[in-house]
């Protein structure tokens, strides 16, 4: 195989996250006409059982790699049922695609990414989400255009595309009160006139719009993101969003300016339009006060299967004493351990993220909870206190080698690993095991329905030298 050249085939499984594994036939015998010869690629976001049609783009290390062109034939299980912007947006890959075999997908992935350390651990299978669509709680839309030189519209990126916006007024993952707001956001600035932020000039009033909305209290959360390059006055929009047919309630509408030049949604300054700067959510019994900009988990009712199920890991195990919440965002999973913990120490790098964690503490009447701003490897020098049980959390990259060592160091009895990312996962397990813990338990949770990704929750018990 020669890059550049044409090939077809069909996907026999995919690897996380989105990497179809394509059989192409590069051989037949010249009798029978039967296949003599196979080779593998990899062709992103080729979906199992399609047959499709790529061309050779890289190869490297004894690895080849495809551009997906067509999809020749659908996989027998994919269905017309899916969303008018599937395979056009850059958000769900498995549209089209019943649940069940997307959680059968996704299982089969992580299962192959961490076999060789499970050994003898009790496997609890895959938790579906209590709901597979408009389960989002946030939402980011950008202002751009769908072409080059076209008029101004808001959405999600197109799939590949870092400058093309798709206008997704029918998205599935979010329910019909983003549409609402989305629709009268884009209408609203298109009659306006005002300019998106152009990427590559740096020119541009229009850059983003931040949702978040809670499934428990319905209270729901704008914010419009600008430059200062131009100076508007935004009292009518925010009185417009207020007079839409909603099934929520808005708490909130912000104005955000952000003169960075990252495409990132963040703040330089904060004006307040109407309402206060946050909202309220309920999990597992426990209220949470959200920012606009607090990490929180995207799918509510998913994020109660999944902190419920590291509350049943910990269950019969010894909570009580001095747990370490690392990574600890928002101080979820520290306030739900805490009612069976002598103390909980939070440690996040986001400050915001840390005086939100203090705040629902109070919240919460939870006197035993401590949260401290800076990053794991660092702050876990400055704590004297040891800890019973580790519960970590990190971002999808995993932990640090460096402070996982020091985590490993403490010698706890039980440790609690959640990841975003199981290839990270897999990788920190290769430590972790090499240095005396092995997996006990091991589930994931679908936290995001028609995505490529997935959340997996592992046990680990440390074994010590006379067990």
């Amino acid at each position: 195989m020669k890059k550049g050249e044409l090939h077809q085939g069909k996907v026999i499984r995919m690897d996380f996250p989105n990497k179809g594994i394509v059989e192409v036939i590069t051989k037949e015998d010249e009798v029978s006409k039967e296949p003599s010869d196979k080779a593998r690629v990899i062709v992103k976001n080729a979906l199992p059982g399609q047959t499709v049609s790529f061309v050779i783009n890289k190869k490297k290390n004894g690895l080849v790699e495809g551009r997906l062109l067509e999809v020749l034939a659908p996989a027998e299980w994919e269905t017309e049922d899916r969303c008018p912007h599937a395979g056009i947006c850059g958000g769900c890959l498995y549209q089209g695609f019943p649940y069940e075999k997307q959680l059968e997908i996704k299982e089969k992935q992580v299962l192959r990414l961490l076999e060789k350390y499970m050994g003898d651990a009790e496997y609890d299978g895959i938790k579906a989400s209590p709901k597979a669509t408009e389960y989002r709680n946030k939402m980011e839309f950008s202002f751009g255009d769908e072409y080059k030189d076209g008029p101004v519209t808001l959405g999600l990126h197109k799939r590949g595309s870092m400058y093309d916006i798709v206008p997704v007024t029918d998205c599935r993952i979010m329910d019909e009160d983003y549409r609402r707001i989305l629709c009268f956001t884009k209408d609203y600035f298109a009659k306006c006139g005002y300019p998106f932020f152009h990427k590559l000039r740096h020119e541009g009033y229009l850059r983003h719009l931040l949702v978040r909305k809670a499934v428990k209290t319905g209270e729901i959360l704008i914010a419009l993101v600008t430059t200062t390059q131009e100076t508007h006055d935004l009292g009518e929009y925010a009185e417009g969003l207020l007079q839409l047919n909603l099934d929520g309630v808005i708490t909130g509408i912000l104005h955000i300016e952000n003169d960075s030049l990252a495409d990132v949604v963040k703040c330089d300054k904060q004006n307040l339009l109407y309402g206060k700067d946050w909202f309220e959510e309920e999990l597992l019994g426990l209220k949470f006060k959200i920012s606009p900009f607090s990490f929180f988990q995207t799918n509510s009712l998913g994020a109660e299967v999944l902190y419920d199920t590291v509350r049943q890991y910990l269950k019969g195990e010894e909570v009580g004493g001095t747990v370490f919440d690392l990574y600890s965002g928002t101080g979820t999973i520290a306030q739900m351990l805490a009612p069976a913990a002598k103390q909980v120490i939070g440690v996040e790098i986001v400050e915001e993220a840390v005086e939100a964690a203090k705040e629902n503490a109070a919240l919460n009447g939870l006197s035993n909870c401590d949260f401290l701003a800076g990053d794991v490897l660092k702050v876990l020098d400055d704590i004297t206190e040891k800890p019973d049980t580790i519960i970590l959390d990190p971002p999808r990259d995993g932990v640090h080698p460096k402070a996982l060592k020091k985590i490993i160091d403490y010698g706890v009895k039980h440790m609690v690993y959640i990841s975003c990312k199981p290839t990270s996962l897999a990788r920190d397990l290769e430590m972790l095991t090499g240095r005396g813990y092995e997996v006990k338990k091991v589930c994931m949770v679908d936290m995001f329905p028609n995505s490529g990704n997935i959340e997996t929750v592992v046990l680990l018990s440390q074994q010590k030298p006379d067990d």
